[in-house]
């Protein structure tokens, strides 16, 4: 197999996950609109909430515009001045766009409320999926991983595994605070991967043809 027949199998293999991704997106989302969180995880919700509730504050932190915003000014500002980390640069950005918007559109499609037994801060929004998932998934995940495979020996993974981290306790923080249901941060998850598996399919063609234009 020659390396652009390889390559479309790739792609073609990413697209697939993608859309089986979303499709379980959806039938999650159509599950919890119909039945309500399923007992069991509902009593893992409240085993949670209120637990380390301080900490789960300044941590859910990561997941909001404020800090996002100037985090992807600083990027862009990488993006400029090491031309080698561009593309992942340029990539992590458009993947975090895409997954604050998805979730945004997704929860105003099932309209889910959120949970009453919320603390410190009743957040008013939609709760299906969890943004703070979506974008702990398609952003901070996937700089654990750009991170990993990019810098090298003992730095790397030191970084990557604190990358990681952060993306997991953002995960924590959410129940901790009584934001959202397991069932919201699973759909947000489900939806970061499809958004990652997406751009992984289009990402090569649209590098081939900002080559292309150069030429």
């Amino acid at each position: 197999m020659d390396s652009k027949t390889s390559s479309r199998s790739n792609r073609s293999a990413y697209a697939a996950g993608a859309a089986t991704l979303l499709v379980a997106v959806l039938a999650l989302g159509v599950v919890v609109d119909r039945f309500g969180e399923p007992t069991v995880l509902w009593a893992f919700d409240r085993a949670l909430v209120q637990h380390g509730a301080i900490v789960a504050w300044w941590i859910t932190q990561l997941g909001r515009f404020y800090v996002l915003a100037p985090l992807a000014v600083a990027l862009l500002i990488a993006a400029w001045l090491l031309p080698s980390w561009r593309g992942r640069i340029i990539f992590s950005l458009v993947m975090l766009v895409l997954a604050w918007r998805a979730a945004d559109f997704f929860q105003h499609v099932f309209a889910r409320p959120r949970r009453l037994d919320w603390v410190i801060f009743r957040e008013t929004s939609f709760s299906y999926p969890s943004s703070h998932a979506t974008i702990a998934t398609a952003f901070y995940a996937l700089w654990a991983w750009i991170i990993a495979r990019g810098v090298a020996a003992r730095a790397g993974i030191a970084a990557a595994f604190v990358v990681a981290a952060a993306a997991v306790a953002i995960l924590w923080s959410r129940l901790a605070l009584g934001a959202h249901y397991v069932t919201d941060i699973i759909g947000g998850i489900l939806l970061g991967v499809a958004l990652l598996a997406a751009g992984a399919a289009v990402w090569p063609e649209i590098l081939a043809r900002t080559r292309k234009g150069r030429a």
